[in-house]
């Protein structure tokens, strides 16, 4: 409850946002309440919320991997769903960093662990950090993620939006973490080149013709270049699988989101792009994730 008297109760919050539509009306109600500090700003959240903005974007933060995100208004609101492609990578890290008891990327948590959460910095003694980038990062929140499971790691992310770069800065400031406003790999830094062990890759995978179809929450508060993934939902994936080669280190790992009806035409072109490919899937939370591994006996980083 917000520590002050309020006009709107509850229950009233509660039937207008049912009115509005909204599916978890009692939830969304006592968030809003917890999150407002004076009357006027719950009345102003209730309104944003009921004339159809994200309450991620209300709220100001999003629940990710267990974690507070920030995510501000007109930028990607992290999903459920994606939250399997950091457990992906992380399970991946894990093999790269203790390669004498290889995890199982299908069950990536230790029991012991719900969060996923390896050891103290997540590393073999003596090893170098892990070196993670995440492309298309939007508010920062798989890499910073990823960053928070593994503990120590050189994290860089990129997105091509500026509002997005704003955002991601603050999430991923708690892992020392860098990011880039530009296209792809375009603003990396060229040390990178050969040297990263963890690529992901959250694109937009959405063909063009069916963004027209998502639901209003994220068609109209969200950014296009966040959603819009060309004629067929993979031109920017194939643009990303082109390029992993260049910037994997021998046995590192590129892993992005995917559909599953896309997942053959995306293991295809990570083939192409000459990494070893691997899916996964969670029904659970209706998620694929496609992967592919520069091959440890490669020779030097192409151009």
């Amino acid at each position: 409850m917000p520590a002050f008297p309020s006009p709107l109760s509850e229950s009233a919050i509660v039937a207008r946002l049912r009115a509005a539509g909204c599916v978890f009306a009692e939830d969304e109600a006592r968030l809003l309440l917890a999150e407002a500090r004076t009357p006027a700003g719950l009345a102003d959240m209730v309104d944003r919320r009921v004339a159809g903005q994200p309450l991620e974007h209300v709220l100001g933060w999003a629940e990710f991997c267990g974690l507070r995100m920030a995510v501000d208004p007109g930028v990607f609101v992290p999903r459920r769903r994606t939250e399997f492609l950091v457990r992906q990578a992380a399970a991946l890290a894990r093999q790269a960093a203790a390669p004498a008891g290889p995890a199982d990327p299908a069950d990536p948590a230790d029991p012991a662990d719900p969060a996923g959460r390896a050891g103290p910095g997540g590393q073999a003694p003596g090893r170098a950090r892990l070196v993670v980038v995440d492309l298309c990062c939007g508010s920062g929140a798989a890499g910073a993620a990823l960053a928070a499971i593994l503990g120590q790691v050189e994290l860089h992310a990129v997105d091509i939006d500026r509002a997005a770069v704003r955002c991601a800065r603050r999430n991923v400031a708690a892992a020392g973490g860098q990011v880039y406003e530009g296209d792809l790999c375009a603003p990396l830094p060229a040390t990178l080149r050969g040297r990263v062990d963890i690529l992901i890759a959250n694109a937009p995978y959405v063909p063009t013709e069916e963004v027209g179809m998502l639901p209003p929450e994220a068609r109209l508060h969200e950014p296009r270049v966040a959603l819009d993934g060309g004629a067929d939902g993979l031109d920017i994936l194939r643009r990303v699988t082109a390029a992993a080669p260049t910037w994997l280190a021998p046995g590192g790992h590129l892993l992005f989101e995917t559909s599953e009806r896309q997942a053959p035409q995306a293991v295809a072109a990570v083939t192409r792009s000459g990494l070893i490919p691997h899916m996964a899937s969670s029904g659970q939370l209706n998620a694929a994730v496609v992967a592919g591994t520069r091959p440890a006996a490669a020779g030097g980083p192409g151009g």
